[in-house]
């Protein structure tokens, strides 16, 4: 099998671990089936081939796309670069790949659409999803219930549906939960990897970065646990199933 390449946004290295643990455990994959790169601390080769990958997957992170460039930092400005940089050449080739939760940001900027904080941000918790009738035929999606919680926690969000792109997943606090691009380029809002363990250790993590007033932590904590959140890790186990 060809390796799955796994590129991180998040520079907080306990954040980092953690999603990359998930991707591995809700993928099926052991390290050995991955190429891992943490781009706050690695910059892409410059002979990349994504031809040797089964697919790429991009994990979030707390960059906005809709940010001013001059607002940056300048390491979440290198990141979004470096991964933006791959994408033409995924697009125009149609090669596997997953962006998750900021992925959906890169995906529809780089088709033209529109994405920005205007409207359709979500707060740290769950949101219902509803597959459309394209969902409802995607292999991504396949033994997935018509509706189903996700975790989501973003300021930003699509404002409408790039240029080119098949509407798989909506929800009604933000329309663009899931989309496609040809028939192998996906990205979703909502974070796939994501279980309350995950979430429990972002609530911490990310406490203090604009997502939530900090002195709702706990309350935040407690929905976690009541959340019933299984579905959406079909999507990373069928994606590996597909492309690997």
């Amino acid at each position: 099998m060809k390796p799955f390449l796994i590129l991180q946004l998040r520079p907080e290295t306990e954040a980092a671990d953690n999603e990359y643990e998930a991707f591995l455990s809700k993928g099926g994959l052991t390290p050995a089936d991955t190429h891992r790169i943490r781009l706050d601390q690695e910059v892409l080769p410059p002979d990349l081939d994504l031809s040797v990958y089964a697919g790429t997957i991009v994990g979030g992170g707390p960059g906005c796309v809709s940010d001013p460039d001059a607002a940056k930092p300048p390491v979440e400005k290198r990141i979004e670069d470096a991964v933006m940089s791959l994408m033409p050449e995924i697009t125009a080739r149609d090669l596997p790949f997953l962006g998750c939760c900021y992925g959906i940001g890169i995906l529809a900027h780089h088709l033209g659409g529109a994405v920005s904080k205007a409207r359709y941000g979500e707060p740290v918790g769950t949101s219902t999803c509803h597959l459309t009738d394209a969902g409802r035929s995607d292999p991504l999606l396949a033994g997935c219930p018509d509706s189903f919680d996700a975790f989501v926690g973003h300021k930003e969000a699509a404002q409408n549906l790039p240029p080119g792109a098949t509407h798989l997943l909506r929800s009604d606090a933000c329309p663009f939960q899931m989309i496609r691009h040809g028939s192998h380029v996906y990205a979703t809002q909502f974070h796939p990897e994501a279980d309350p363990q995950v979430f429990h250790l972002r609530i911490d993590i990310y406490k203090h970065r604009g997502y939530f007033p900090p002195e709702t932590a706990d309350a935040l904590h407690a929905m976690v646990d009541a959340a019933d959140v299984h579905a959406p890790e079909r999507i990373l186990k069928n994606f590996v199933a597909r492309y690997g």
